[in-house]
């Protein structure tokens, strides 16, 4: 195969250091600009790399509508990623260019985070990893995830595949979502549930939704309130979703047993004190990278260059 003479940018710093995904895009387009240096891209810094490239593959980076207004000749856009929240789909629909997007790729990854994080907090590993380094040996006594009550706030492709790894510890599965899958949950034994109820009933909260106006904050002070005190919050989804500021006085007064993310409002992340707590683990915006997601989402953005079609259309799948 001839690689195209189309010139590609690629944003993305993760992409432009994996050997594998360079090689096969290199394979196809001939004049390819990698992020080579590992820069932070954003505003006049990003406009400027991808001036002059009639596709790109971009992560995190924020296209907006100065983006698209001041670089006509960029027509198409691949997504290494699953998350949308970084592009401003009005504003490219606007400019008429085009998206390559394959929503779920990296759902087992994040799935098998999450499980991760749930045994580790249920466990107290943390706690018990900081003592013994700390020169103590005591037997922390923590509890199994073998029949816990797990919430799943959101049931898109990440919030499936956790049920279905969950059905493996026998846990009694909820679920909160603005769509309904009665098939899906008749399948694996999930209760749909309003989310009131979900944060009530749940000794573990896993969210797995979209960062935007209707769910920035979405898990209050108000709702933290209606946790069980035993309960584990996991936020593996996008950070701005919790009110981290509340979470903070939960998990020093007890009213929380313990929280672990992987994303946070800013990142990275500036609350000293929510990062201190002995009940509190974090990791710096992983879910997604494993190697195996990490080769899934960089192919599935190759290949977008190429299928890429109507924003709205290939958002909706």
């Amino acid at each position: 195969m001839t690689p195209s003479p189309v010139r590609v940018a690629v944003t993305s710093r993760s992409f432009s250091r994996h050997p594998k995904l360079r090689a096969e895009l290199l394979a196809r387009y001939a004049d390819v600009t990698f992020n080579d240096k590992g820069l932070l891209l954003s505003g006049d810094a990003l406009i400027e790399f991808l001036r002059g490239h009639e596709r790109a593959i971009t992560a995190l980076e924020k296209l907006d509508e100065s983006v698209f207004a001041a670089l006509p000749e960029l027509r198409v856009i691949g997504k290494f990623g699953v998350g949308l929240d970084s592009i401003d789909l009005d504003a490219m629909t606007r400019h008429g260019r085009k998206l390559g997007w394959r929503g779920g790729v990296n759902r087992r990854s994040v799935a098998e985070l999450v499980v991760a994080f749930a045994i580790a907090c249920l466990r107290l590993i943390p706690q018990a990893n900081s003592s013994l380094r700390g020169g103590k040996w005591l037997q922390f006594a923590g509890r199994q995830l073998t029949g816990r009550t797990v919430g799943i706030v959101g049931c898109g492709h990440v919030g499936k595949d956790l049920a279905t790894l969950l059905r493996a510890f026998d846990c009694e599965l909820l679920a909160h979502d603005i769509r309904d899958f009665p098939d899906f949950y008749a399948q694996w034994r999930v209760r749909s549930v309003g989310l009131e109820r979900l944060l009530a009933e749940s000794e573990i909260v896993t969210l797995h939704v979209p960062l935007d106006a209707t769910t920035a904050n979405m898990i209050s002070a108000a709702r933290l309130a209606l946790m069980r005190r035993e309960a584990v919050l996991i936020n593996a989804a996008r950070g701005g979703i919790v009110d981290e500021a509340a979470l903070v006085v939960a998990l020093k007064e007890g009213r929380l047993a313990a929280a672990a993310f992987d994303v946070f409002s800013t990142e990275p992340p500036q609350n000293d004190e929510l990062l201190t707590l002995p009940n509190f683990l974090a990791t710096p915006h992983i879910g997604g990278s494993s190697e195996e997601a990490i080769i899934a989402m960089g192919m599935a953005a190759i290949e977008g260059l190429e299928t890429a079609g109507d924003p709205w259309t290939v958002a909706a799948g």
